[in-house]
This record gives C-alpha cells, structure tokens and sequence, in this order.
C-alpha cells in the first residue's frame, strides 16, 4: 500500500481542530473551527475523491480518541465519508493505549514506523493518514510517506499544532496538482521526494 498523508491546514500551518472548537482542546488550544466557513461543495468532492482510493486508515492517538468519538454516530449508509471510517480496517499508533473500541482497529506500539513499513508491504491501494500531524511528520521524516495532499485555508490562526515544527526533518516536494474552490482553500498534492535539493543564486544568472 501507499501512504498518503492527508491533512488540513491554515495559511500558517495549524492542523489542530479544523473542525469546530470543541474539536480538539489539547494544550489549550481555542482557536478550532476554522475550517469550516470555507467548506463548499467543491471542497467535498475533492475530499471525497481522496477517499475513494482508501483501503485503511492510520491515526496517531489523540486523532483517533477524537475520530472515535464523533464518527461512530454518523451511521447514514449514503454518507461515503462516514461509511469508510466505520466501515475499513484502522491502525491507531499508542504506546499507551490498551484497547480501542472503534471496529476494526489495531494498536501498533513499540516501533512504529517498522510497524508502518510492515503494513506498507501489504496489497492494496493507499493507507491514508488524516490529522495526526505528529504522527505524520515522524513517518515523513522516517522517508515512508508516499504523497501528501493538503488543503489549506486561507486563514491565519496564530497558535496551535502545526504539521511541520520548528527544528523538523528536512524534506523535498514534487507538485502533483493543484486547484482552488470557491471559498479560496487551495488542494496541494505533493510526491515526497526525500531530502531537498539547495543551490546558490547568483544575480543575473536567469535574466
């Protein structure tokens, strides 16, 4: 399988709480919810056509504490989004957690990313990752991150967990695609292409 890391993001790289201010309060945060007045149909037919492609999901804990909390009531059979997270296998990672309640799900603890380089061997089409952006940038990091896909808003949020810390891993892009809906969010595939390359400019040398 592939791994796809698929996040959504402020202007100034905030992943926490897209969804509304209740969404995600850890460390204090305040600011969530805002994502969700740039929500238009255009954005949902890209969301949902990620998902399309989707054989399992993998979370990082707090992620999955909160997937597991919302998602399970939305049990509308026409609803795609919901049907996939129910529905498919997940992989949360833990080292503490002892059980997960969520069906079908697994724990991976210990060394994780052996872990996900292990599930990467499987058949299949793409193991997505959604939020989870400590998790996420530990796989980028650790090179077992296939593509990204980010969409991002055009808000700045100020505070809170961001996809890419301070003092991160290095890594080098591809442009797979990009366009922008209506309410301005712009949809970014990227191919991880491992470290990124650097040079020197010189004045005039690309006049």
């Amino acid at each position: 399988m592939r791994l796809i890391l698929q996040e959504f993001l402020s202007l100034d790289g905030v992943a926490q709480g897209p969804g509304s201010p209740e969404e995600d309060t850890s460390d204090g945060f305040t600011r969530g919810g805002w994502l969700v007045p740039h929500l238009d149909d255009e954005f949902m037919r890209i969301v949902t056509g990620w998902l399309g492609e989707v054989d399992a999901f993998l979370f990082g804990r707090r992620t999955y504490d909160n997937f597991a909390r919302d998602w399970p009531k939305m049990n509308d059979p026409d609803d795609p989004i919901a049907a996939k997270l129910n529905g498919l296998p997940k992989y949360v990672a833990s080292h503490s957690l002892a059980k997960a309640d969520w069906e079908p799900t697994t724990i991976l603890s210990g060394d994780v990313p052996a872990q996900v380089a292990e599930l990467k061997r499987q058949p299949g089409g793409e193991l997505q990752i959604h939020g989870s952006a400590r998790l996420g940038a530990s796989l980028l990091a650790a090179g077992l991150i296939n593509e990204l896909r980010l969409m991002i808003a055009p808000v700045v949020v100020g505070s809170g967990r961001r996809l890419f810390p301070d003092n991160g891993v290095p890594a080098g892009m591809r442009l797979l695609s990009s366009e922008t809906t209506p309410s301005g969010v712009t949809a970014q595939v990227y191919e991880a292409t491992g470290l990124p390359q650097y040079g020197t400019y010189e004045a005039g040398a690309h006049s």
